[in-house]
């Protein structure tokens, strides 16, 4: 599986829950960290849960398990690393608190209908 289609399987879980504001950006070209940040939004912790929950089965039936995940016990933010990608499902709140998006604004966004 390319990169790019581990971003597509990782977006239509994240919008299968209803996550809102989804963004993926290519830290790749600024960081060596990953290639993609996907980033969320949830109404609730339950829904934080639920969504980070639809990622990891998604990948699980493509046989992909994440290298660590953080977040379960408060469910505010909840971080899959899958290598390639790290995926971040955030309450309202901390999305608005640690905004990832101006920490990485160096980092071009992506599109989904663009990837490949």
């Amino acid at each position: 599986m390319t990169v790019e289609q581990m971003v597509k399987v990782a977006y239509d879980a994240i919008d299968d829950k209803l996550g809102q504001d989804i963004s993926i950006i290519n830290i790749g070209q600024v960081s060596s960290l990953c290639d993609y940040f996907i980033i969320a939004t949830a109404s609730s912790s339950r829904q934080v849960k639920a969504i980070a929950d639809s990622v990891q089965d998604a990948f699980t039936e493509q046989g992909i398990e994440p290298r660590a995940k953080e977040g379960y016990d408060t469910q505010t933010w909840i971080l899959l690393d899958y290598g390639d990608i790290i995926v971040h499902v955030f309450d309202e709140e901390n999305r608005e608190f640690y905004n990832l998006e101006k920490l990485w604004k160096d980092a071009p966004y992506v599109d989904i209908d663009t990837l490949n």
